[in-house]
């Protein structure tokens, strides 16, 4: 897929998954969870174990589906880089760094760096940011979106942490053209209970589906 076709798939589905796991099989169980739930962009963080190896992993098994993967929590431009080299499709950090969309965007990737101030948001519509990750989205409220989009409409913006079924409306109501889902949705992992993780990927799809129709 071509970068705008992804952003643009990422945008239609709505919810980018944010997978943390405690190892790598735990990490593909979940995968297969939310897969099987509805959402297409699974976000495989560097803090789970082996994260390279299961991000090279599934873009193989995954590459003649519409399953989305990318790699979150990247720090610099070399991890970004040893990401794409092991074919995640857009990456995701939770700051924003220049050197890091530099990098992204030599390699044809779409990038979501974290930001939380206007001059960060600013700087990475500059520097050709597709999506603006709002992070962390819980130190604000979805009133932020609407905050940003009054000087900055141009923005895309999604938010990260603090998003789940109760408010994932007023997000997108407020202009976020996705959201980023992890502990909420993936607790059931903890457990082994793989089927709610599924059952809650389907409510979060459904939502967003929902509030998009109702703004």
């Amino acid at each position: 897929m071509k970068k705008y076709e992804i952003v643009n798939a990422m945008v239609e589905n709505g919810v980018v998954a944010v997978i943390r796991a405690e190892s790598k099989e735990q990490g593909l169980k979940t995968i297969e969870a939310i897969k099987a739930g509805g959402i297409k962009a699974l976000e495989i963080t560097m803090t789970v174990p082996g994260a390279l190896d299961i991000i090279k992993e599934l873009a193989e098994v995954y590459k003649d589906e519409d399953v989305i993967i990318g790699a979150g929590t990247v720090l610099d431009s070399e991890t970004a880089r040893a990401c794409i080299l092991a074919g995640a499709k857009y990456i995701v950090s939770p700051c924003f760094e220049v050197e890091l969309v530099k990098m992204c965007h030599r390699y044809g990737v779409p990038v979501m760096p974290g930001i939380m101030t206007p001059k960060e948001a600013v700087e990475a519509l500059e520097l050709g940011v597709d999506i603006l990750k709002v992070f962390p989205g819980n130190a604000f409220g979805p009133s932020i979106i609407s905050a940003f989009k009054g000087p900055l409409p141009q923005g895309n913006y999604m938010p990260t942490g603090g998003v789940d079924l109760s408010n994932v409306d007023q997000w997108i109501k407020n202009g976020a053209v996705a959201v980023g889902v992890g502990s909420v949705l993936t607790k059931g992992a903890a457990t082994g209970d793989y089927a709610a993780v599924t059952e809650t990927a389907k409510k979060f799809v459904e939502a967003v589906k929902i509030a998009r129709q109702s703004k």
